[in-house]
């Protein structure tokens, strides 16, 4: 069932949108995202969706653990993000790069269903997409209806 674990970087807005495509409805709980100030990183641990995984016929849809880091972060800030509701899941539906200055820095915007935003201020993009383990078969393929 598994494919070749993915492990990406992004150093400009290019790359961001590839790691996008790839992380989009990725799920995590609350508890799953980290950041520390000291060491300028944001983290999510989330379960992602395999897009590029080939389907043929009667194939089914998979999802593996995968690590998002963010480095160079200066703050975070997230709106409609329940820290406290440890139970709750979170579907990550964007990252996109809104720039500052006319320097490097900016803001990365993850954007989750329900209106979510998870904004991590940066020097500039520095951003890694690991996965951490094989897959297994999903309960069924996203869909977003138009």
């Amino acid at each position: 069932m598994t494919t070749d674990p993915l492990k990406l970087m992004a150093l400009d807005e290019e790359d961001l949108a590839v790691i996008s495509a790839h992380m989009q409805d990725a799920v995590f709980l609350s508890p799953d995202v980290s950041f520390s100030k000291v060491a300028g990183q944001l983290q999510l641990l989330t379960n992602r969706f395999v897009w590029e995984k080939k389907r043929g016929f009667f194939k089914k849809p998979e999802r593996r653990r995968a690590a998002l880091v963010f480095k160079r972060v200066k703050a975070v800030r997230s709106i409609g993000l329940e820290r406290d509701a440890r139970d709750a899941v979170n579907n990550l539906l964007s990252i996109q790069f809104e720039k500052t200055g006319d320097g490097p820095e900016g803001s990365i915007v993850l954007t989750l269903s329900g209106g979510g935003e998870i904004v991590a201020d940066v020097e500039c993009i520095e951003a890694l997409m690991s996965d951490l383990s094989g897959s297994w078969e999903a309960r069924a393929r996203p869909h977003h209806p138009r």
